[in-house]
């Protein structure tokens, strides 16, 4: 059985946010701490990233516990470091989703495992697709619109077969998900349906949100 990890990234600066938002309550715990639950019933071990200065914030019931660094893939690169080198399969996962369910984390793991339907993969997604009209646009004025069939938005949780993950963050490159540095390797990425669900805190009406989800699935 392959051994899986998962690196939750709580890194950021919550600029946006106006506070650090992973720390912030939702319902009766830190956000980070529902998304660090979220990866056990799937992962054998889990290393939370934090911004520094945050490291007495508590683990959140991470196994271990690293500072980040200044963009996300350093952060994902510090994580990288914390998990042991006889991890199969690593998922990377934002704090910023609490909400991700069993399911989303099972499906791109056996994706990537070989457990699931089809030839196992070297790294997997789950995405949903875009609902609304998407257009380019440079200096206020529409330049293009985008054929929204094929496009999809990403989520996390993401998996990967450790060695392309640590080939890939090798690099030193930044990017917006680690699917992209593995991407620019010229590796095949797996798409698994995501989930509407699978709410990305970025503001403070998004926890109000989250609250009221968990509160209905009670």
């Amino acid at each position: 059985m392959a051994q899986v990890w998962a690196i939750v990234v709580a890194g950021g600066s919550g600029q946006r946010f106006g506070r650090l938002k992973q720390f912030v309550t939702l319902v009766d715990r830190p956000v980070a701490e529902w998304s660090v639950a979220a990866c056990r019933p799937t992962a054998d071990g889990v290393v939370l990233v934090v911004p520094r200065g945050s490291e007495d914030d508590g683990a959140c019931g991470a196994d271990r516990v690293v500072v980040g660094g200044e963009t996300r893939a350093a952060s994902v690169r510090c994580g990288l470091a914390a998990v042991p080198e006889a991890a199969d399969v690593i998922i990377v996962h934002d704090a910023a989703r609490p909400l991700a369910t069993r399911a989303l984390f099972e499906a791109v793991v056996a994706a990537v495992a070989g457990t699931g339907a089809g030839p196992a993969a070297e790294a997997a997604i789950c995405a949903v697709p875009v609902g609304d009209t998407i257009k380019r646009v440079h200096r206020d004025m529409v330049v293009a619109t985008l054929d929204r069939s094929e496009l999809v938005a990403v989520q996390t949780p993401q998996a990967f077969r450790s060695d392309l993950l640590r080939r890939a963050h090798a690099s030193g490159d930044d990017a917006t998900d680690d699917a992209a540095l593995v991407e620019m390797l010229g590796a095949p990425v797996h798409v698994v349906p995501g989930d509407k669900g699978n709410l990305k805190i970025t503001t403070p009406i998004d926890v109000e949100t989250a609250e009221r989800y968990l509160g209905g699935r009670a």
